[in-house]
């Protein structure tokens, strides 16, 4: 059996694939218990937004909360990827440039229902992993 590596990755290449990925979860605490929702989202002004409908995601990120969320990348063939987990503050966006600028740059279209809401995650824990194997 190969033995795996495990590196932490810089604040720098946490960047980097935060800017590049699109795709993240959201994990918020709803009556003391944690549940995790799959979102779209992008990189703005170093924040994360994404979009939302009315509901139980949107209630949950916008009370004033410290949330997680995480994006990651793994190859089963090679077993190999990595991992960004993003701690910090959400709430709802209320600034109309950039919610103008987060509709345009987060697309709503894969799960039927309204996404008008703008949710945002100001960053004050980000840490990352890569994860491969030893040669």
């Amino acid at each position: 059996m190969a033995e795996g590596r495990i590196s932490e990755l810089t604040a720098e290449e946490c960047q980097t694939l935060l800017a590049q990925a699109g795709f993240g979860r959201v994990g918020v605490t709803v009556a003391a218990l944690p549940e995790i929702f799959p979102v779209k989202f992008c990189l703005l002004d170093g924040d994360i937004v994404f979009r939302t409908g009315a509901g139980t995601k949107l209630h949950a990120a916008t009370q004033g909360t410290v949330v997680a969320f995480e994006v990651d990348e793994f190859d089963p063939t090679s077993e190999s990827g990595w991992s960004v987990l993003v701690i910090g503050p959400s709430a709802e966006e209320h600034d109309p440039a950039r919610i103008r600028e987060a509709r345009r740059r987060v697309s709503d279209g894969w799960v039927p229902g309204e996404r008008d809401h703008v949710v945002r995650i100001t960053p004050q824990k980000v840490s990352g992993r890569r994860l491969g194997l030893n040669s």
